[in-house]
């Protein structure tokens, strides 16, 4: 689906549902944009969220919306729902850095016993489970690029370790319910996403250089700048995510874009599309921070027919202009 998906008007989401979606974290970044597209494909979407890093703005155009129904709830306690759910996709958890490092313990309890509740929604539904997990599995890669056989390089006691393991936790657990209930699982593996939504001080790396650069102060760089990273657009993981829905497979996908950029490079076309004054400035490296990020996207091209089309600099421009017209910069 084309970057004007953001656009759809209110009159697309009228159709009769015959397929509900649960969406847990359906107020985050990622899963909001999963619940408009839900309901653009006609699915009645019951949105789960408790606010820890999700936002109210983000879905307050769907709450009129009669197929939209939002629930304010910590997916941590059991999910009580009692209609019919054919699908449970399981978005909920802190992403970025700074929000995982203030929140470690939230962290590692969403991963585990939100997904357990998730999943045992899902089996008593006898609904699809959906499992966002994440590249961070990998930990620092002695692989590159990090193909979905390859089992990590993390570290579980270092300060990233509550999400890194939390997420690789919920990867086992939902696979022993596929075996043992034989649910119906998918897990995705997602690599850096940027895009509108996201919020400038969350702690990644695309809205940090944002709000810096349109501030006009120096990039903070961390280590050398040479550590890569592949960026992936929201509408391209959006579409990726709904073709593994449907997709007969219970494997873990990758889905992220396989072109790699440094962080240098990164900061200095921040730098060119804001016109921004910013140099900049280079600091030590964060404990654990991965050198290597790029996934190897082959299990979605042959299985899910799926490649990122929106490239990195018309993906930061769109970002860019976002952020310019809501928020207020020196």
């Amino acid at each position: 689906m084309s970057i004007k998906m953001r656009k759809i008007k209110k009159s697309s989401y009228c159709k009769l549902p015959k397929l509900t979606a649960v969406v847990t974290g359906g107020a985050g970044f990622i899963g909001s944009y999963l619940c408009e597209r839900l309901r653009y494909q006609g699915f009645r979407v019951i949105c789960l969220d408790n606010f820890i890093t999700g936002r109210m703005e983000n879905i307050r155009h769907l709450l009129k919306d009669r197929h939209f129904l939002f629930i304010r709830h910590n997916v941590t306690q059991f999910i009580p729902i009692k209609e019919k759910v054919d699908f449970v996709l399981h978005f909920a958890s802190p992403a970025s850095p700074g929000d995982y490092l203030k929140y470690p313990i939230q962290t590692l309890k969403v991963g585990s016993l939100g997904t357990h509740n998730a999943l045992g929604l899902a089996k008593e539904k006898k609904a699809t489970f959906l499992l966002a997990s994440t590249s961070e599995v990998y930990g620092d890669p002695l692989v590159h690029p990090q193909p979905e056989s390859y089992w990590g390089h993390v570290n579980p006691i270092g300060i990233r370790g509550c999400y890194d393991e939390s997420k690789r936790f919920a990867e086992a657990i939902t696979m022993a319910y596929h075996r043992v209930h034989r649910i119906d699982t998918k897990i995705i593996r997602i690599f850096n996403t940027y895009g509108p939504r996201m919020r400038i001080h969350d702690g990644r790396v695309v809205p940090n250089f944002i709000y810096q650069a349109l501030s006009h102060k120096n990039l903070t760089v961390y280590g050398r700048g040479t550590q890569t990273r592949s960026f992936c657009y929201i509408d391209d993981l959006i579409e990726g995510i709904f073709r593994v829905m449907h997709a007969r497979t219970n494997s873990p996908i990758n889905l992220g874009n396989p072109k790699e950029f440094t962080i240098l490079e990164l900061a200095r076309l921040i730098i060119r599309l804001t016109g921004s004054k910013s140099k900049i400035t280079f600091k030590p490296l964060p404990q654990d921070d991965p050198r290597q990020r790029n996934p190897d996207i082959s299990r979605a091209r042959k299985v899910l027919k799926w490649l990122p089309q929106i490239e990195l600099e018309e993906g930061l421009s769109l970002t860019i202009g976002w952020f310019a017209q809501r928020k207020r910069f020196p």
